[in-house]
């Protein structure tokens, strides 16, 4: 078995074998670092890393393990931290030149339970500024002329890439569906309020949330597990038990679920290929799917998500904004501005909106198992463009707290990969896991 090999193995495989002292997570951390020496000049994927302090952290897991002490869900297992992500040990610097070198006193919420779980923190993958919307100069590991999204821009790439089996990202619009539709990855957005947000840089309280990527649905679910909790400094945060994901991608489905596709008013901007694909996985799941047109209400609801993106940016930026107006980027200036424009009843209004969006797919779900839904308009587009892409298929969910995740189904017209989107019914999430495995299954016996 060689190191690059190990650098192959899924996360669900890698704790295992570090479990039983197959490997170690020594020479798991050496795979990847060696990895990341190999590709990372021309992904770019890494804001921070510290080789000798991931191999510390693998040695001393190591260690506990051979002491016959406690070990967690991810002991010994590499993970990357999108830069928005606070660490008490590396620099958090958000993607942009106002926090270089900016060393947090604490970790984050989340960082705390990658810890727990004896999870090696690897370092800090690239972020768009502020998780907004100017590129990072973060490439597509699948083809270096083309974004791998954003915002969580490192984080798709580095799993992509096999810099890590898994990786964090946070979404307030389609900053995970998306790049993980670019990158070929797996990538879950949980229920609102299923992770903690406490530490992670905010730019929408409403909106904001945090997910991962991973290259297999048992190792999202894993990762998701890991990090789910009650956090009381989150308002988002709920206090209740939390589904278990990785019992619900292992689970068999009681009956075949039903399934519902929306046509909305902005499908028009899905290239040909993806249709194409989309209606072959339509096709392709036996007529378990239900097609319906958006109402006016639902298809507005895009516009809902950017009055209340606009004001809540605003607030959370105006002591950056005050103090370092010239050093932030024309894109996140204007939506600063935008935000000026919107008036305290106007955002009052989008966010009884969103309540009231919240309460149409809490009935919504009672019907039907998912939504079926682009995760993006196609391919990765092209570096040149000066955008990581449209989020518009993944706004009305990200508004409405749902669990999305995205599916790596098909292939573009330039062999590049598009993904496939499912929207659960909120903190139901196994559920929408497991109907996504039964997804996934039914597909593959389709091309056998």
């Amino acid at each position: 078995m060689t190191k690059h090999d190990l650098s192959l193995f899924s996360a669900v495989q890698s704790a295992e074998a570090i479990r039983t002292g197959r490997i170690s997570s020594e020479a798991l951390v050496e795979a990847c670092l060696a990895r990341i020496e190999e590709t990372d000049d021309k992904v770019r994927a890494w804001a921070y890393l510290d080789a000798g302090v991931a191999l510390d952290q693998a040695r001393e897991l190591d260690r506990i393990r051979k002491a016959g002490r406690a070990i967690g869900a991810l002991h010994g297992v590499p993970v990357g931290l999108k830069d928005i992500v606070d660490t008490k040990d590396m620099p958090t610097q958000r993607g942009s030149v106002i926090f270089s070198g900016r060393q947090p006193e604490t970790d984050a919420r989340l960082v705390e339970h990658l810890r727990e779980a004896g999870a090696v923190i690897m370092g800090k993958t690239k972020t768009t500024e502020f998780a907004f919307m100017n590129p990072a100069d973060t490439t597509n590991p699948l083809d270096h002329s083309r974004t791998p999204g954003g915002s969580s821009s490192g984080s798709a790439a580095a799993v992509t890439a096999r810099h890590v089996p898994l990786a964090i990202g946070t979404q307030t619009g389609g900053s995970v569906i998306r790049p993980a539709s670019f990158c070929g990855v797996y990538g879950f957005k949980p229920s609102r309020g299923t992770i903690s947000r406490s530490g992670v840089f905010r730019t929408s309280v409403s909106l904001d949330h945090v997910g991962g990527f991973a290259n297999s649905l048992e190792d999202i679910a894993l990762l998701t597990d890991v990090l789910s909790s009650y956090d009381q400094a989150d308002p988002a945060s709920f206090a209740r038990p939390r589904a278990n994901m990785l019992k619900g991608v292992r689970a068999e489905v009681p009956v075949e679920p039903n399934i519902a596709w929306l046509d909305f008013p902005f499908n028009d901007r899905l290239d040909v290929d993806t249709v194409e694909g989309l209606n072959a996985v339509i096709e392709g799941l036996g007529g378990r799917v239900e097609r319906f047109s958006a109402s006016r209400q639902l298809a507005d609801l895009i516009n809902v998500h950017k009055t209340i993106y606009d004001y809540e940016i605003r607030e959370n930026m105006v002591e950056i904004s005050e103090a370092h107006w010239p050093e932030l980027s024309l894109e996140m200036q204007s939506a600063i501005t935008r935000g000026t424009e919107i008036s305290l009843a106007q955002y009052e209004d989008a966010l009884a909106v969103m309540i009231s969006a919240q309460s149409f797919f809490a009935e919504y779900f009672t019907e039907f198992d998912a939504i079926l839904a682009p995760a993006a308009t196609g391919e990765a587009v092209p570096l040149t463009a000066g955008h990581t892409g449209d989020s518009v298929f993944c706004l009305t969910w990200t508004l409405a707290g749902l669990p999305c995740l995205t599916l790596p189904l098909l292939v573009g017209q330039n062999d590049l990969p598009i993904g496939v989107q499912l929207i659960g019914a909120v903190e139901e999430d196994d559920r929408l896991l497991r109907t996504a495995s039964w997804v996934q299954r039914t597909l593959a016996e389709q091309e056998q």
